[in-house]
């Protein structure tokens, strides 16, 4: 199905692009920001939206300022964090009777999670972290991830075993820290971008539909025990 183009305001003097798909029957709406190198064109989150679209989750994909601008520097997360605001205040709008869960691709997710820590982003029911990025690539840590304790809502990380930015010494006890509001769903041989090896005999595409098979339960489960 064809995404709705639009645009929605951040403040009184800016404006972001938008993709907003509409399943019939829909049951909730993913707010999906994208990762920090590609925006929500790319070929990764049509390929999300779309595949979401067919389980019957509607989804608002939308730029960070710095993407609209063309610019390759993210934004500071302050406002990073406003356009995940305004995002959500926008899904909620042109979908006011579905539930609202957020998060997104890699840093998209991390200023999701962000935002909802500070403050709880309004009828927001769960997170979905496509590859939370907990740490850079070759400089494991979890500072990244303690603003994750204050998050009080429910979260979901799709992460691969070979992913560079979240080691599973160190993602794992994460997730067990943060209790029955955190569930991990790992991915075997895919790596950050959920590409698997041709060694392995799977196809991305088969990665990704395992990946959104679990989602589509999760946020289902979320929504009807929130």
């Amino acid at each position: 199905m064809n995404a709705e183009r639009l645009t929605f305001a951040i403040d009184e003097t800016s404006r972001l692009s938008a993709l907003f798909q509409l399943p019939p029957a829909a049951t909730a709406c993913f707010v999906l920001a994208h990762g920090a190198g590609a925006g929500m064109e790319h070929p990764s989150m049509a390929a999300v939206a779309a595949e979401l679209a067919t389980r019957s989750i509607a989804t608002l994909r939308f730029q960070f300022p710095y993407m609209e601008r063309g610019s390759r520097r993210p934004d500071p997360p302050a406002l990073c964090h406003a356009a995940v605001r305004a995002a959500v205040a926008e899904a909620a709008r042109l979908a006011p009777k579905l539930a609202l869960i957020a998060g997104g691709r890699s840093f998209g997710g991390r200023m999701t999670s962000q935002a909802q820590a500070i403050e709880p982003l309004p009828g927001v029911k769960g997170l979905a972290f496509l590859g939370f990025p907990l740490h850079p690539a070759g400089k494991p840590s979890v500072e990244r991830a303690k603003h994750l304790r204050e998050v009080k809502i429910p979260m979901l990380f799709l992460q691969g075993t070979r992913d560079e930015l979240a080691k599973l010494e160190l993602l794992q006890p994460l997730i067990e820290q943060l209790g029955a509001r955190a569930t991990l769903k790992l991915l075997p041989d895919a790596d950050h971008s959920f590409h698997v090896p041709a060694r392995t005999g799977r196809k991305d595409a088969e990665v990704r539909a395992e990946m959104l098979d679990v989602m589509a339960t999760w946020i289902k489960r979320t929504i009807h025990t929130s």
